[in-house]
Parts: C-alpha cells; sequence; structure tokens
C-alpha cells in the first residue's frame, strides 16, 4: 500500500482549494478538512470586517491545522488553506514532513477577484485579496497547478503529478 500523505491544497481565497480538495479527497478516498472550518471566531470577524489577518492571527490556526495533519498522519487527508508564507508552511508541516504535499493552485489576480466578486457566503472580502498576492511567497516545494482550467482537469493534472513524484 502506498505510503498515506498529507495533501496541503494552498493558495490564495478564491483560487478553488476547496472544490479541487474536495475532489481530491473523493478520488483517494481519504478525509477531506477546509481550514477555513478552523479559523477562530476573531479571525473570521476580522477578515469579514475587510482587515487582513497578520502572522500572530494565523498561528493558533496554523497549529491546529498541523494538529489535524499530525492527527491524520496514519491514513492521509486533504487539507485546504491558504499557507501563503513558507514560514507557515513550515508549521503545518511539522512532524508530518516526510508525509506532507503542497499542492498549489495558481492564477491571475484578475481571473481570482472575478471569482470572488461572483461567489456567494463566504466571510473572506474581494477587497482582502490585494493583501494576499502581496503575503503569498511562491512555494518552490509544491506541486503548482494552474487553475485556468475545468476542476476536473485540475483535479487530472493533480494526480498525474502525484503519479510521478518519487
Amino acid at each position: 500500500m502506498a505510503k498515506a500523505k498529507i495533501y496541503y491544497v494552498m493558495g490564495v481565497s478564491g483560487s478553488g482549494k476547496t472544490t479541487i480538495g474536495e475532489l481530491l479527497a473523493k478520488k483517494l478516498a481519504i478525509p477531506f478538512y477546509d481550514g477555513d472550518d478552523f479559523h477562530p471566531e476573531e479571525n473570521v470577524k476580522k477578515m469579514a470586517a475587510g482587515h487582513p489577518l497578520n502572522d500572530e492571527d494565523r498561528k493558533s490556526w496554523l497549529l491546529r491545522l498541523n494538529a489535524l495533519s499530525q492527527e491524520n498522519s496514519e491514513n492521509g487527508a486533504v487539507i485546504v488553506c491558504s499557507a501563503l508564507k513558507q514560514s507557515y508552511r513550515n508549521i503545518l508541516q511539522k512532524g508530518v514532513e516526510d508525509k506532507a504535499v503542497f499542492l498549489f493552485l495558481s492564477g491571475s489576480f484578475e481571473k481570482i477577484l472575478d471569482r470572488m466578486q461572483k461567489r456567494k457566503g463566504h466571510f473572506m472580502p474581494p477587497d482582502l485579496l490585494k493583501s494576499q498576492f502581496e503575503t503569498l511567497e511562491i512555494p518552490n516545494d509544491s506541486l503548482s497547478v494552474s487553475i485556468d482550467q475545468t476542476p476536473e482537469n485540475i483535479l487530472a493534472e493533480i494526480l498525474q503529478k502525484l503519479k510521478n513524484q518519487p
């Protein structure tokens, strides 16, 4: 049996993390966790009010997601979260470094802004997208996939890249 992995589907808000994460988890038959569900209430209120989170705001959230990855390290899981900075990714994979796989959903500011303006019922206002792009440190240690294709094609590309991994 293949070694269990923790797949972090990452990228800025509106890049399609939840959609792709759910598809990947279903395909791999492993649990799916949306990082948004683990934000402290204060973080959600701050973002909903149009204020970007800082490193201190994110710390307890990242530690909770890391605990989740460790709890699921034996059987694997898909966890979606922005993971915008390398320091955040370091926290997320602590203790599961050999199992962590980061899948970066990349897209242009304009495309993602358009998506965010069309979506309903999410606490993250489109006005905060600029701050996410400013914070984003494009990862060197991830599998990068363009969002300029259908969710099904994104999933197929991810699965192909995972198959080609050592």
